[in-house]
């Protein structure tokens, strides 16, 4: 069994496509994944599973909401070891930037570079993001309510789908599931 982390966009968000997490456990047990765990409500799901190609546990899950609740939810699933790299490669901490400013968007795929030359010209000062590989570290000293640089902000410019965590989420995913790959 390998542990996994699935990010899905845009549940539980102001009112809108409601999945009670209780309900997405309940839901991925009877997808014959094992020893589910969310955390918070918006969309983060730690579970263990054979080792599969990713993009068909993405889809496994989407189409088995789509199915169940009768909505699209874009889903992102990474490993343990892929969210210890991101962690590991966070260029504001270097920069001793403010972890509770701190964000990360996860993207479905490596933007292009002309799309990634066009993201880094726009200006959205005080802002700041970094992109690596389908990552994009933000910094946003007036916090993420008022940020320019939203999921849709990516989505459109990168034509890519985008989810955001905080930088406390990131790193406490990444704990829950190395506790639970040690397991």
């Amino acid at each position: 069994m390998k542990t996994y982390i699935a990010l899905l966009r845009g549940i539980n968000v102001g009112g809108q496509k409601k999945i009670k997490m209780s309900d997405l456990v309940t839901l991925l047990e009877e997808l014959n994944f094992r020893d589910v765990q969310t955390y918070i409500q918006s969309g983060n799901v730690i579970f263990n599973s054979p080792s599969m190609v990713i993009n068909k546990l993405e889809d496994k899950i989407k189409n088995a909401i789509e199915s169940r609740y009768g909505f699209e939810v874009n889903v992102l699933i990474k490993s343990t070891q892929e969210l210890r790299q991101v962690l590991e490669n966070n260029p504001f901490l270097r920069k001793k930037k403010i972890p509770d400013k701190m964000y990360v968007s996860f993207l479905s795929e490596i933007p292009s570079v002309t799309r990634a030359a066009e993201l880094n010209e726009s200006d959205a000062l005080p802002e700041e993001c970094v992109i690596w590989g389908s990552y994009i570290y933000l910094f946003f000293p007036n916090g993420y309510g008022r940020a320019k640089m939203s999921n849709n902000f990516f989505e459109g410019k990168l034509k890519v789908f985008a989810t955001t965590r905080n930088w406390k989420t990131v790193n406490k995913l990444y704990e829950i599931a190395n506790v639970k790959q040690g397991s």
